[in-house]
């Protein structure tokens, strides 16, 4: 029997990234697509708790949730699979990259974080933003990496975020820490034709602090980025000065 595999997103069902995810881990289990039945980028963790979930069976494999990427981890688990765990949850392949301080704010990510909540073995894939996004590129690679989670397990709590660059050639693997990204945000107040006022969240395009060993760096220098995540954000070195506070 195929080990099952959840895979899910936040650009949506029918997205192409995810698309391609499903035909890279067809020859590895038995895949089951439980995705947001629209786009839900940028939508953190977050869970539907004020309205109900509306689910589209398209087949016994391919279910659009209306809801996001989290919603969508918990209805695979909870609601497809009858709470028989996965061997692995899988997210993405996003349309551009989650690195640094983007994890907190990316769907795809947190799909992957609630299915290690669950206890499912689960890896985020993100892709570097280009003219052309070719997802097959590192098909071979993903598909390893998937075979050996699903045989060998992962870390307790602990998920993997994937950051894949966009290039003809990719130049090696690097598993690297989470970078820091620098935002160049700004609310911009417009009106429309009836006279009021509203907003849209821009600015310049984010950069990002130069370091080496960073997620920032691989994909600068043309290389896969592994960052091993854990949900705990306690700052241990931060215990004694904040005593003083106290």
């Amino acid at each position: 029997m195929k080990p099952k595999i959840i895979i899910t997103n936040d650009d949506g069902i029918n997205a192409a990234g995810i698309k391609a995810l499903e035909k890279i881990l067809k020859p590895v289990g038995e895949v089951f697509v439980v995705a947001p039945s629209q786009e839900r980028s940028a939508a953190g963790h977050s869970i539907s708790f004020n309205h109900p979930l509306r689910v589209n069976f398209m087949d016994k494999h391919h279910v659009a949730v209306d809801g996001t990427p989290t919603d969508c981890a918990m209805f695979g688990f909870y609601g497809l699979l009858k709470r028989e765990k996965p061997a692995l949850l899988v997210s993405g392949i996003n349309h551009g990259v989650n690195l640094g301080d983007d994890i907190t704010y990316s769907g795809t990510v947190s799909a992957a974080l609630e299915g290690t909540l669950l206890g499912i073995p689960s890896i985020a894939f993100s892709m570097q933003y280009g003219k052309k996004i070719n997802f097959l590129l590192a098909a071979m690679f993903i598909r390893k990496t998937c075979s050996n989670v699903i045989r060998k397990g992962l870390p307790e709590n602990t998920f993997l975020n994937i950051n894949i660059p966009n290039c003809t050639k990719i130049k090696g693997v690097e598993i690297v820490r989470q970078g820091k990204r620098i935002y160049r945000d700004k609310m911009m107040k417009k009106t429309d034709p009836r006279g009021k006022s509203y907003y849209w969240l821009g600015g310049k395009e984010p950069g990002f602090v130069r370091e080496d060993g960073t997620d920032f760096s691989s994909i600068e220098n043309k290389k896969i980025a592994i960052t091993p995540l854990k949900f705990d954000f306690t700052n241990f070195q931060a215990f004694d000065s904040i005593k003083d506070l106290i």
